[in-house]
């Protein structure tokens, strides 16, 4: 649309930057009782679309707390997390640069909020809208481009219980890019979804890697990972096993090892598959 601000580009990323946007130092840190990170060494740099590998119960989803700041870091000396190259970072200035997707996030949206103020309250770090609060007309024409962009603009009046799983995974990422952030996580993105819905999605998600933000994709499933990715790093237990680029190391024979088990991978239309090997 001619003079409308369009998340699509020529599908090439902008130079990655030298400062890191994350940078994790031999964290150790728990999620309740339970110790899920003992000496957690990462770096993460703008511009690098990376996805996050692991089984169920590898620690994807504290890391997505730390970066949050959800849960913190036990403080030790040689320990370092930072963000943005900070080590102290307000949440209403996180929030504002970094987008998170979550089903966790979907679980606390309300119902009754309509499509359109979902998207409305990324603005503010909300779930929903205050009364109190009258959006300024440009807010409201940002939140419109954004829900033509992808492709939402047949539900924006309906409620967000009225909508089916795969749309309203959609509408928090619309939610999530409202700010313009600069790093998008994906946390989960596909859980739940039937074939038609996913593939939708996964779609999107490869729209969103053309995009001025950095995507980071946190999954159990290689299928959720689309060619886009630069970087894979493979989680388990806690601990980093493997971290390089997508094409070394989406290969049959390290999958297998990260999953114990054996493992065919096949690469079609643009996306992978996996099969018992």
């Amino acid at each position: 649309m001619k003079g409308q601000k369009s998340y699509r580009n020529s599908g090439l990323k902008p130079m990655k930057d030298e400062n890191p946007w994350l940078e994790i130092k031999e964290v150790e840190a728990w999620l309740g009782p339970t110790q899920v990170f003992r000496n957690l060494s990462l770096t993460l740099k703008q511009g690098e679309n990376t996805a996050i590998l692991g089984p169920n119960g590898s620690g994807k989803t504290a890391l997505v707390k730390l970066i949050t700041r959800n849960i913190y870091p036990i403080v030790k000396r040689g320990s370092t997390l930072k963000i943005f190259g900070n080590q102290t970072i307000k949440l209403n200035q996180l929030r504002s640069r970094i987008g998170v997707v979550s089903t966790d996030l979907e679980v606390r949206t309300p119902d009754y909020i309509s499509a359109k103020d979902v998207v409305l309250s990324g603005l503010y770090g909300s779930i929903g809208i205050n009364r109190n609060l009258s959006p300024k007309e440009k807010e409201i024409k940002k939140v419109q481009d954004l829900i033509s962009e992808l492709g939402l603009e047949d539900i924006d009046e309906r409620s967000f219980g009225q909508l089916s799983d795969g749309e309203r995974r959609r509408l928090l990422i619309a939610r999530a890019m409202i700010n313009e952030p600069e790093v998008l996580i994906l946390d989960e993105p596909t859980n739940g979804l039937d074939l038609k819905a996913r593939h939708q999605l996964l779609k999107y998600i490869r729209i969103l890697c053309t995009s001025k933000s950095t995507i980071i994709l946190i999954t159990h499933r290689v299928e959720d990972i689309v060619k886009e990715m630069q970087r894979i790093i493979f989680l388990k237990n806690g601990a980093i096993i493997r971290d390089g680029a997508t094409n070394d190391l989406l290969l049959s024979e390290p999958l297998g090892k990260l999953y114990e088990t054996p493992l065919e991978i096949i690469f079609a239309n643009g996306y992978y598959q996996v099969i018992p090997g």
